[in-house]
């Protein structure tokens, strides 16, 4: 797979919390000069990076909600959602409530998921929700997925980069067993080179949430 190619996988990220405004341009702009899929904002950015990406754009604009513990109440993710949709984001990637699903609470997940992928899907937005696959047993992200996609998710992402470790190929490889087609998988957190990025891919994920995007898709040329 060539960088190109690769480039139309990657959301390339900034979420880290001191990122500034100016990085953020940054960001947009080089999402533009590669062909990157999506930018990944904080929600605060939302609107300066579809004004950064300019009209005719073919980069999406991603941002987070509930991120990234989850446990918000399901009003304040939807308000969020709102907003973010509002400010011109078109792919939402929001955090399950990740206590309420390790104790059981499966109808209450699930009924909050479906109700942010009715209204994104309304909005013609994409939504991704993050299950944070480190914290979760086997069993838990089987669980997870089934939910995500009784909801009416259109992908499932492993990782906050958040968490203790982010995207591994074993947990990608079982979420593609057990998710049906239609359900897209984003990997995420810890992606640094080309070799990890390709793996991922071919382990079954859509997309891929990084932060080295350059790095990642210029390997071939720096090698």
């Amino acid at each position: 797979m060539a960088g190109e190619e690769l480039a139309a996988y990657i959301d390339h990220t900034i979420l880290k919390p001191d990122a500034t405004e100016a990085q953020v341009q940054q960001l947009c702009d080089e999402a533009t000069k590669y062909g990157f899929a999506a930018v990944c904002v904080p929600p605060c950015y939302v609107q300066q990076s579809r004004e950064r990406l300019g009209a005719g754009t073919q980069v999406n604009v991603a941002t987070v909600v509930g991120f990234p513990l989850g446990y918000q109440h399901p009003k304040v993710k939807f308000l969020e959602t709102h907003q973010a949709i509002a400010d011109g984001a078109n792919e939402i990637d929001v955090v399950i409530n990740i206590s309420a699903l390790k104790s059981g609470k499966y109808a209450e997940v699930e009924n909050e998921l479906s109700d942010l992928a009715k209204f994104c899907h309304l909005k013609e937005a994409e939504l991704k929700v993050i299950i944070e696959t480190a914290l979760l047993t086997e069993e838990e992200i089987v669980k997870a997925c089934e939910l995500c996609v009784s909801a009416g998710a259109d992908y499932v992402k492993t990782s906050t980069g958040f968490a203790s470790k982010g995207a591994t190929v074993a947990h990608v490889e079982l979420m593609r067993r057990v998710l049906p087609a239609t359900t897209k998988i984003k990997a995420a957190g810890g992606i640094r080179t080309f070799e990890d990025a390709e793996a991922l891919i071919k382990a079954g994920a859509d997309r891929l949430g990084c932060s080295a995007s350059i790095q990642i898709v210029t390997h071939e040329q720096n090698s």
